[in-house]
């Protein structure tokens, strides 16, 4: 929402945090496979083994916003005399004790109970920002304090 706003996309520190980035349907198809056949009392990592800094993630973020909607035709852009969305990152002061790398192995999830992701990290932003994309009068009504809670559809 931001970059197509063109409001500033900021990022903590210098953004070389290391984070295992999961799509939500997959971290929800993991929880399901959990509670569908996970041991009760065990314990299990649902992780994508898609290890990227936050500044990539931002980077890939603004590629695939400039697919659907080009900077130069964003008029919001335009405003802010800028040219690529990349120019939207702000870096800001780092939270204090922030960590470094989050590592997740999710070994035990795929070998007791079969599971694995079915997005990368590059589908899993495209698809993201579709959804925004397509979802832009929900948005509005969300952040503006219309939206009522009204049901969106069934999920697939």
């Amino acid at each position: 929402l931001n970059t197509l706003e063109a409001r500033d996309l900021p990022v903590y520190g210098d953004g070389q945090q290391i984070r295992d980035w999961l799509y939500v349907e997959d971290h929800c198809s993991g929880v399901m496979q959990v509670l569908q056949q996970g041991i009760p009392g065990e314990h299990y990592n649902i992780g994508g083994n898609n290890e990227y800094t936050n500044l990539e993630i931002v980077r890939r973020l603004c590629n695939e916003v400039e697919k659907h909607l080009p900077a130069a035709d964003n008029e919001m852009m335009q405003k802010r005399g800028l040219k690529n969305y990349e120019e939207l990152i702000t870096y800001v002061n780092d939270r204090p004790g922030h960590d470094r790398r989050y590592a997740i192995d999710a070994s035990k999830i795929r070998r007791e109970l079969g599971w694995k992701p079915n997005h990368d990290v590059i589908s899993g932003i495209s698809r993201t920002v579709d959804w925004y994309i397509n979802n832009q009068q929900w948005c509005q009504q969300v952040t503006d304090g219309t939206y009522e809670r009204q049901r969106l559809g069934l999920a697939q």
